[in-house]
């Protein structure tokens, strides 16, 4: 992101790797991009950082809110939660998504979730390392990812992730928060009160 000097997030996902699905040349045909981070403090004010971009590093959505998750880990599922609900919201189910976390298990998990969606696998609910007070986001994050026409995750330092000062100052970065969120979804063509949908073929035209 521009506003930290880092690059693209199209750029951070094709140098970075992601667990447990092969990442050939063509993972970088993505759609939409999204990083998240969360961060935990133990008087309770920790935060949620989200970065939404397409692949042309056009700005979907940033926000940067207070949480008051119980643990680290914890945060980071919340994080990615509703990053994934921002983009849903305003993409089309068609989309192409690559996800951006600093955190080993959860894109790994993540991973499997999306491999787990393409057909009938070895992944099952014990292959999952989740958190037992995550356990209800990460029922939402696997709602998303089905909902998605592809998804994959990869992991960067979270020295790296744009989404890391967002979450760990969210009452320094609350501004980002009233920015205008672009809607994506793409809009039906307006069309004329005398154009006809569908044409009249052919056989429908009386000959001369």
């Amino acid at each position: 992101m521009a506003a930290y000097g880092r690059p693209a997030l199209r750029d951070l996902f094709d140098d970075s790797p992601t667990p447990h699905i092969a990442h050939p040349p063509r993972t970088h045909h993505r759609d939409f991009y999204v990083a998240t981070d969360g961060s935990y403090r133990d008087s309770g004010a920790g935060g949620l950082g989200v970065v939404i971009e397409t692949r042309d590093g056009e700005t979907v959505a940033r926000l940067s809110v207070p949480d008051t998750a119980p643990d680290n880990n914890v945060a980071e599922y919340r994080a990615l939660h509703l990053g994934l609900d921002v983009l849903a919201a305003r993409a089309p189910p068609t989309a192409r998504v690559g996800v951006l976390v600093d955190h080993d298990v959860l894109a790994g998990n993540v991973n499997r979730a999306y491999l787990a969606t393409r057909g009938p696998t070895a992944h099952t609910a014990d292959a999952y390392t989740v958190p037992a007070t995550a356990a209800r986001h990460w029922r939402g994050i696997r709602a998303r990812i089905a909902g998605f026409a592809e998804l994959r995750a990869a992991r960067l330092d979270s020295r790296e992730n744009p989404a890391h000062p967002l979450a760990n100052a969210p009452g320094e970065y609350a501004h980002v928060n009233r920015e205008p969120q672009r809607c994506v979804i793409p809009q039906a063509a307006p069309t004329t009160a005398d154009e006809q949908i569908p044409p009249p073929s052919r056989a429908d035209r009386h000959a001369d």
